[in-house]
């Protein structure tokens, strides 16, 4: 009889444990395979890529090189960092409902504070998304001198959400992504 008493429990401590482990490795193994895919996706993108002037000097082309391992760096860690938050969601939200927890109502409540959050991060959303794009097109880079309306300085940092470049007179400027309409690359004008 304490046999039997038992039995369920033991299950109970035995099979649930077991189950979360379980969505814990499978949550480490997925997310190592995809950063691995990220990195060699990067490493490929680069490598493939040829140099936008062909008559570029040696020292030219070394830029041309590291601007886009640079380049290459921060997507693979905005990209790792995507597969990192959602991988590790889905594994949080699978134990919760391997331990009997109804994730229904945790679901609907995301959605809606994902809802109000993304109307009240609109701009920094709108940032992020023109700092991917700038990086990916690479429409300037660190060293450039660029004009992007309102100021044109040379550009010392590039994140995925501002953009820094410091002026003829020393001033440093911190632009928004997104608020950026037009840029002009004085750094990528065509050798004749």
């Amino acid at each position: 009889m304490k046999l039997a008493l038992a039995h369920p429990t033991l299950h109970w401590f035995i099979g649930k444990p077991l189950q979360i482990a379980v969505i814990v490795v499978l949550a480490i193994v997925t997310r190592s395979l995809l950063a691995k895919v990220v990195e060699r996706l990067t490493h490929r993108a680069i490598t493939l890529r040829k140099s936008r002037n062909q008559f570029a000097t040696a020292e030219a082309a070394q830029l041309d090189v590291s601007r886009r391992q640079q380049r290459a760096a921060s997507i693979s860690q905005l990209l790792r960092s995507i597969i990192t938050v959602t991988v590790w969601t889905i594994a949080l939200l699978m134990a919760l409902a391997t331990m009997g927890i109804n994730i229904a109502p945790i679901l609907a409540s995301a959605g809606v504070v994902g809802v109000a959050l993304g109307f009240g991060a609109q701009t920094m959303v709108k940032d992020y998304l023109a700092g991917i794009f700038l990086i990916i097109e690479d429409q300037y880079g660190v060293g450039d001198l660029v004009d992007v309306g309102p100021v044109v300085g040379v550009v010392e940092e590039v994140d995925l959400r501002v953009t820094q470049l410091r002026d003829s007179s020393g001033v440093v400027w911190y632009i928004r992504n997104g608020e950026i309409l037009r840029v002009a690359n004085h750094s990528q004008q065509k050798m004749s």
